[in-house]
């Protein structure tokens, strides 16, 4: 498992007072006004930043980093990565998972054939769809209901899932 997790990632300077624009990848934007630090991914580094405060516009969420005052100083983290420690996480409720938990477990049937691996999750609104990199190239699309995952085990690596009929023919 992931011992960091995204929560959002940084778009664009905000004003010239070292603002910046942030796309949130987290369920809950609210949660920013809850964080007090974060760890910036540049690729080369991570830098742990201290939030100073937070604002909303539209969807997106405007951060000031203490320390950061001009556009100068925050211009270079655009389209950067901005995470949390496991342990800053929210609690989840049973059978939610972390996207970053999910991507990379073993998918098998109910009659316990290997499918492939969770590719990516893709959030619709109704419900998560599950991408499936089956052994063959192709994609499954898989909901992420209860009549089609039967069991997530993280501990062992691996999805059971039931295909749905009409699945695989698409």
């Amino acid at each position: 498992m992931e011992d960091m997790l995204r929560v959002g990632v940084i778009t664009s300077p905000h004003g010239v007072r070292g603002e910046v624009k942030v796309f949130p990848t987290t369920d809950d934007a609210a949660r920013f006004k809850t964080l007090k630090q974060v760890v910036l991914d540049t690729g080369k580094e991570t830098i742990s930043l201290e939030i100073e405060h937070v604002k909303f516009f539209k969807n997106m969420v405007i951060l000031k980093f203490k320390g950061y005052d001009n556009i100068n100083d925050i211009e270079k983290y655009r389209s950067k990565d901005l995470l949390i420690r496991r342990e800053q996480a929210v609690e989840l409720e049973e059978d939610e998972y972390f996207i970053a938990d999910l991507i990379g477990l073993a998918v098998l049937t109910d009659a316990g054939e290997a499918l492939g691996t969770v590719k990516d999750v893709m959030e619709t609104g109704a419900n998560d769809v599950y991408i499936v990199e089956m052994k063959d190239g192709r994609e499954l699309l898989l909901p992420a209901i209860g009549d089609c995952i039967l069991d997530v085990n993280l501990d062992e690596g691996r999805m059971t899932v039931h295909v749905l009929d009409g699945l695989m023919d698409l």
